[in-house]
């Protein structure tokens, strides 16, 4: 039931306007042979998202939500010095534990933002910033709600005609996302169809938050190549990656022998990287300003 409640909420505080073309921005299509799979990035791809990617990588994380979501929740912010920044104090939870992960070799740390919530109300709680939790405290919910009001989220045109399309033909088609547990729960609420429904393979599926690694680790790739020939005795080159990142996506995934795909049609996501000297010069395979063009590439 919790989780229905919290796929409605989603849907009630989606994204709203047009997602817009970054301008000067054409696509560049050609054909790609002996395709079998096409693997996907989430945010700022399948989904468009206020801040461009999933929010706790981002600074924009706000006060004034915080605030409203803990308040949604029978939780109340006391006046004292530090209730001013409790997004401050947010990112604070946030950093330290990626800083555990990369104390153990991790160069780009993930976290299960549940564990980073659990540690950011205790230290709340112990501070007087915030009255005493509810026995009952929803604190996924609480996630979700804040989550909403910072990065709400829509798909993006053509998604789910294209997904189909390519289960169609039959492509495998799967996920390798920088996400959090309420990522899935985005399509339930935004499309009314689960990945499974929309033909995601979830075997097959990599989730940052899970491995507690991020993009752009090799690694995620890697795992994703090593899952699609285990199950179906697809190559890295057989496969093609669609992401709106040249550092988090196109790099790593050519890395592993994939082709890959630039998404080049929301304004708030692209990110060419052109400042970047380790990926510069990194060019994808296609680039779309559509998702339905990929249809015209296989």
């Amino acid at each position: 039931m919790k989780q229905l409640k919290h796929i409605e909420f989603i849907r009630n505080n989606a994204a709203q306007g047009p997602v817009i073309c970054p301008e000067n921005t054409a696509a560049r299509i050609n054909k790609i042979s002996d395709i079998r799979a096409v693997v996907f990035d989430i945010y700022g791809t399948l989904l468009s998202s206020s801040v461009g990617d999933i929010s706790l990588s981002s600074s924009n994380n706000s006060n004034d939500a915080l605030r409203f979501s803990l308040s949604n929740q029978g939780v109340d912010v006391l006046s004292t010095s530090d209730s001013s920044h409790l997004n401050h104090l947010l990112l604070e939870s946030i950093q330290c534990f990626q800083e555990k992960r990369r104390n153990e070799g991790i160069c780009y740390p993930e976290v299960d933002i549940r564990q980073v919530w659990k540690h950011f109300l205790g230290e709340l709680v112990t501070k007087k910033i915030i009255t005493p939790l509810p026995a009952d405290l929803d604190i996924e919910g609480l996630i979700i709600s804040y989550e909403c009001r910072v990065n709400p989220t829509q798909p993006m045109p053509g998604l789910e005609n294209t997904l189909s399309e390519l289960h169609r033909r039959g492509l495998k088609i799967s996920i390798i996302s920088n996400a959090q547990f309420y990522t899935t729960m985005l399509f339930d609420a935004l499309i009314g169809k689960s990945l499974n429904e929309l033909n995601i393979c979830m075997k097959c599926a990599i989730w940052s938050y899970v491995l507690r690694e991020g993009k752009p680790s090799k690694r995620l790739y890697e795992l994703s190549a090593a899952n699609l020939f285990k199950f179906y005795q697809i190559d890295p080159n057989q496969v093609l990656y669609i992401g709106n990142d040249v550092r988090n996506d196109i790099w790593p995934a050519q890395s592993v022998g994939f082709k890959t795909a630039l998404f080049a049609g929301d304004k708030l996501s692209l990110r060419r990287r052109k400042d970047d000297p380790q990926c510069k010069h990194i060019e994808a395979d296609i680039e779309i300003t559509q998702l339905a063009q990929l249809l015209d590439c296989l």
